[in-house]
């Protein structure tokens, strides 16, 4: 939670899924709490993919495929190849069957920098479908303490925090040893005639390869082993075979809309 400064500096960072996320006080949101909604996945159905820590490749490469994007390398789940369009939320549920990862259980909780004070608050969406103030399922506090849900929601995020620095350190080691090649994922469906259709591009990403990975002398693959980062790599790369799930839950659902 954040603490009473003299001057308050405002939060800074964006974060998507996020509309309104403000430092969570009991001045503020003494009333407030979360409540059950319908649709508890609507925030999270326009996004495409989502941000993983290192420490759930391994649970979701059954799921989707995890890339490494852009120049930082950042690893994502991709859930969807149309932008804005989450294959694994209908109507605001989530698909049972699939791994929902930490960024998205986190919310509606998010820590945010306070670079005034070097330091992170509890920042918490006030526009959240499932925040409330009136007679919350879950009250945000306890008389003039942190309730024991919003305590168990710091802590995750503390663990959250932990895995990301964990995650950083884990792409500088595979940046180190030069272990990412480009890729690109390319999908070529039917005409209305039944003829090919052109080829197009759907993604364009980083990935590791198994070539490179067998190009590393036994000391370094020992290192990877004992650390965890291998096993992060090899869920990376079983998990590309979703691509083609990924193809035919698209196909699925164009067919469904061109129907309705």
């Amino acid at each position: 939670m954040a603490k009473k400064t003299e001057n308050k500096a405002p939060v800074t960072g964006n974060v998507m899924m996020y509309d309104d996320p403000q430092p969570l006080t009991k001045d503020k949101h003494e009333k407030f709490g979360v409540t059950q909604v319908d649709k508890p996945f609507a925030f999270m159905e326009n996004s495409h993919f989502m941000p993983l820590t290192a420490q759930e490749f391994g649970a979701a490469c059954a799921s989707y495929p995890i890339i490494f994007a852009g120049e930082d390398k950042t690893p994502l789940a991709v859930m969807g190849i149309r932008t804005e369009e989450n294959l694994f939320v209908t109507n605001g549920q989530f698909d049972t069957l699939s791994y929902v990862p930490a960024f998205a259980r986190r919310y509606p909780f998010v820590l945010a920098g306070d670079e005034a004070n070097d330091r992170f608050v509890v920042c918490v969406d006030e526009k959240a479908e499932c925040v409330t103030d009136k007679n919350p399922t879950q009250a945000f506090f306890d008389g003039d303490q942190p309730s024991q849900f919003t305590n168990e929601a710091f802590e995750f995020l503390k663990q959250f925090e932990n895995d990301r620095r964990a995650t950083e350190a884990m792409i500088a080691t595979f940046k180190e040893l030069d272990l990412f090649e480009h890729k690109e994922m390319h999908f070529q469906g039917n005409n209305a005639d039944g003829t090919l259709a052109e080829k197009q591009k759907i993604a364009d990403y980083f990935a590791i390869t198994d070539e490179k990975l067998r190009g590393l002398d036994e000391k370094t693959l020992k290192q990877l082993m004992d650390n965890g980062t291998l096993a992060a790599a090899y869920a990376h790369m079983v998990s590309l075979g979703n691509w083609q799930r990924l193809v035919t839950k698209t196909l699925e659902r164009s067919q469904a809309e061109a129907q309705a």
